[in-house]
C-alpha cells in the first residue's frame, strides 16, 4: 500500500487539498482512505465521509501532537492494510510550527497557505524543511508579486521539494500533486523506520499536569531565557 503523510498549519486547506486531488483517482477505482491526526476537535471527517472515502479520526487531547502520531501510526498503517486500500493519507495539523509528521522512505507533503504571509516559511520548520513536496494553497487571494516572493521563500528553506500551486475549492493545479500521490513508495510496516526529525523535546513537569507558576514547579526537560 501507498502510504502518505501531509501536514501543515490549521486551515491551510490541507483537506481541500487532498479531497480535490484524489477525486480523479477514484473515478479509476483506486481505493483510498484516510487518517485524521488532530489536536482538540475536527469536523474533517464529515467531509471524507461525504466524498465516500474510509476515514479514521484521532484527537491528542492534551498530549503532545506529534507524540500522539508516533504512537497510532503503524495502528493506522495496519489499519488501510487490512482494508484493502490503494493509498492511505495520514493529514496532521502542525499546531505549534515544530511538528514532524514526515518519515524517511514515506512521500512526505507539506501544505501552507500564502495568506500566511512571506515570512511564514521561515517559521514553520521540519514540517517544511523535510518535506518532499510543497504545496501552496489560496494564491488566488494575493497579487503575482506575493506568489513569487512566497515560493523564493519556500525554496530558500527547501530548496529540493517540489513547490506545487494547488487551488483546494477548484483543483487547479493537483495533477501534478496526482502523479507524486500515485508514485509514493509502497510500505507494508513502518517498524524500524524513522522520523525525517526529531520530535518536540519532553518531559516537564507542566507536560505532567502542572498549572502552578513558579521556577520551584519547573523541573524535567525546561529552557530559559537570559533577561540580564
Amino acid at each position: 500500500m501507498r502510504l502518505i503523510t501531509v501536514a501543515g498549519p490549521p486551515s491551510c486547506g490541507k483537506t481541500s487539498v487532498v479531497l480535490r486531488t484524489v477525486e480523479s483517482m477514484q473515478e479509476r477505482n483506486l481505493k483510498i482512505g484516510v487518517v485524521k491526526f488532530d489536536c482538540l476537535t475536527s469536523e474533517d471527517q464529515h467531509r471524507y465521509n461525504h466524498a465516500g472515502i474510509p476515514v479514521k479520526k484521532g484527537l491528542a487531547g492534551g498530549l503532545c501532537p506529534d507524540h500522539f502520531f508516533i504512537a497510532n501510526i503503524e495502528q493506522a498503517l495496519q489499519w488501510g492494510i487490512r482494508s484493502g486500500f490503494d493509498l492511505l493519507i495520514i493529514e496532521s495539523a502542525g499546531l505549534c510550527n515544530r511538528c514532524s509528521p514526515h518519515i524517511r522512505g514515506v512521500l512526505a507533503v507539506c501544505v501552507i497557505d500564502q495568506l500566511s504571509g512571506v515570512h511564514t516559511p521561515r517559521k514553520i520548520g521540519p514540517m517544511l524543511k523535510s518535506a518532499d513536496v510543497v504545496v501552496l494553497t489560496k494564491g488566488d487571494i494575493v497579487s503575482q508579486a506575493e506568489r513569487e516572493v512566497f515560493s523564493f521563500r519556500v525554496r530558500q528553506v527547501n530548496a529540493r521539494a517540489a513547490v506545487l500551486p494547488v487551488n483546494g475549492l477548484t483543483g487547479q493545479g493537483n495533477l501534478l500533486l496526482q502523479k507524486h500521490f500515485q508514485n509514493a513508495p509502497l510500505v507494508a510496516s513502518l517498524e524500524d523506520y524513522k522520523l525525517r526529525f526529531t520530535m518536540p523535546a519532553a518531559l516537564c513537569s507542566y507536560c505532567l499536569g502542572e498549572t502552578r507558576i513558579g521556577p520551584d514547579c519547573q523541573i524535567g526537560n525546561v529552557k530559559t531565557m537570559d533577561f540580564s
